[in-house]
């Protein structure tokens, strides 16, 4: 029989598990933030492209917009787990934890939105070829 968990042991446990979640929700969101800016700065490269073919400048117009609303989103995401890592930490120490939510399933169709707007963004650009 293995022995009885230490109360201690758990909740250390309960909380370094809140951080690595926490640190999760960070470097998911420095990475939208950097792939926004890499977004940003490749509408410069589009831009020259678009000169080249005579094409209209709306497109590296649109690579910039695409790369703000990343770089937001990234920043949103580290501000959101920043506030549901201090809500779960005040839950455990108050032995009444709660699952997210509804912040998983915003976070969630904020994904595929943008996932499918970049999609029809490219399939857009690539027809003015």
């Amino acid at each position: 029989m293995p022995p009885p968990d230490n109360p201690t042991r758990t909740r250390a446990r309960d909380h370094l598990a809140n951080e690595r979640t926490f640190l999760a929700w960070l470097r998911t969101g420095v990475a939208v933030v950097v792939f926004g800016f890499a977004i940003g700065r490749f509408a410069i490269a589009i831009q020259e492209f678009m000169k080249v073919e005579g094409h209209p400048q709306s497109a590296a117009r649109m690579s910039v917009w695409f790369g703000l609303v990343a770089i937001v989103t990234g920043v949103v995401l580290v501000f959101a787990g920043l506030k549901r890592y201090r809500q779960t930490r005040a839950q455990l120490e108050a032995g009444k934890f709660e699952p997210a939510g509804q912040l998983i399933d915003v976070v969630a169709v904020l994904a595929v939105v943008f996932g499918f707007s970049l999609a029809a963004y490219l399939i857009n650009i690539q027809t003015l070829h």
